[in-house]
């Protein structure tokens, strides 16, 4: 999928008036029969199935929030097949919504932008769950999974839940992200996908639970270990490109330590700093010839962020690297305004561009992750700030790989903020 993008200069993208909100649109039964079937040939290429646990719970016209792991495109085609033909409207990213406003808003999707506090959005849901009787698609986790297992939920999670007063159910996908990592440049694999929905709040429930219970509740339900799944079912993977782009999640050596200087092709993971190389084997683990390093990917990026965790703590965490920069203001285009440099550290983001134009702040209490995709829109791997009035989508030009290392960066910089200082929870 591609995305509509105009080089523009700095001063062009400051002239354009200022994007204004709208109310979203309960989808019609032609659109919801749309996403169905054009979801029908996906489905069954992956002999598609679902179980259901306590659904019973919920009326056809009843609206609720369904919370979903999020790891490929795939999700929402399951979600369209399963919950036909109950309307529901779908939270997704703003720059989803380029040069196809009108398709997105007749789908039902809500935009919002990722990681940024957006009290619009609650409004939103709640707009569309009490006005429209339609119930809400979100994906909690707001990214796809890098690793294959959960990634962090916000904190006002919980409060939006109680402020929607909605049953919550879950749906939680399996071999969805072994069929497309996000790692492996678009390249599906030949896996069988399945779903569970369960019932797991009711109104009654969530009136009587505080934030802090219902937020141990979700962070319970949402862990996952898809590599260890396909390990304990012998999930077979067997194409020859299992590997390929996997440097972008392990970026850092654990036999010389070197960053950047890994390289994911074919089936093996190799360094090109001292020649250690793994291979990715069919049923999800890496095999060195000396058994050095990790077998499980999960194990190595979790050493990863303990790396990161530690440069922080010992002052020492530097990004500094040219970028392209591009923007998004409204819906009508991403503008291109050419190169830039983005720093990050434990003050933040800072980002500068435009021949001097464009200096931006980005404080590092204000997100607890970061927007952040390996070949965004196919044009490239992407580190996203910004703010409500605008977002800046940040491509390096360094030939590394550094996108998944930031993320690390900015969620464990928020985690020591947030024990030094009481960071109000966000929705």
């Amino acid at each position: 999928m591609k995305i509509k993008v105009k080089k523009v200069d700095y001063d062009y993208v400051l002239s354009l008036p200022k994007y204004k909100h709208k109310k979203p649109k309960k989808p019609s039964i032609f659109f919801r029969t749309l996403l169905k079937v054009a979801s029908g040939k996906d489905l069954k290429d992956v002999n598609f199935t679902y179980e259901t646990k306590g659904m019973e719970k919920i009326s056809k016209d009843q609206p609720a929030l369904y919370l979903m792991n999020h790891s490929s495109f795939i999700d929402l085609e399951i979600v369209s097949s399963i919950l036909y033909p109950r309307p529901f409207n779908i939270v997704c990213t703003s720059d989803g919504f380029v040069g196809k406003e009108w398709l997105m808003r007749s789908l039902g999707c809500i935009p919002t932008k990722k990681f940024i506090t957006d009290v619009t959005l609650v409004k939103d849901m709640i707009y569309t769950t009490k006005k429209l009787k339609s119930s809400v698609l979100m994906y909690p986790e707001a990214s796809y999974t890098f690793d294959g297992t959960a990634t962090p939920l916000p904190d006002g999670l919980g409060k939006c839940i109680k402020l929607l007063s909605v049953p919550v159910v879950m749906i939680k996908t399996e071999g969805a992200f072994l069929r497309d990592p996000l790692y492996n440049m678009l390249q599906k694999r030949n896996v069988d996908v399945s779903a569970k929905v369960e019932y797991i709040l009711s109104p009654k429930e969530i009136k009587e639970m505080s934030v802090e219970q219902i937020n141990g509740k979700l962070k319970e339900l949402f862990t996952f270990d898809n590599f260890r799944v396909q390990q304990d079912k012998k999930i077979k993977i067997d194409e020859d490109f299992r590997a390929d782009g996997l440097n972008r999640v392990l970026y850092k050596c654990p036999v010389c330590n070197t960053e950047g200087e890994m390289t994911g092709k074919g089936t093996k993971l190799t360094c090109k700093h001292c020649n250690n190389s793994w291979e990715l084997s069919e049923f999800g683990t890496l095999e060195n010839k000396d058994n050095l390093g990790f077998k499980h990917i999960p194990d190595w990026y979790n050493w990863e962020r303990e790396c990161v965790k530690n440069e922080i703590e010992d002052n020492i965490y530097s990004l500094d690297i040219p970028v392209n920069i591009c923007m998004m203001v409204d819906m009508k285009s991403i503008y291109d305004i050419g190169e830039g440099r983005l720093i990050h550290n434990k003050d933040g983001f800072f980002l500068t561009g435009a021949e001097g134009k464009l200096s931006y702040h980005h404080s590092p209490s204000s997100s607890y992750s970061l927007y952040s995709d390996y070949f965004w829109y196919e044009i490239g791997d992407m580190i996203c700030i910004g703010n409500n009035d605008a977002l800046y989508y940040c491509f390096p030009k360094t030939g590394k790989d550094v996108v998944e290392k930031t993320r690390l960066a900015t969620e464990e910089i928020y985690k020591i903020l947030r024990k030094q200082v009481n960071i109000p929870l966000k929705c």
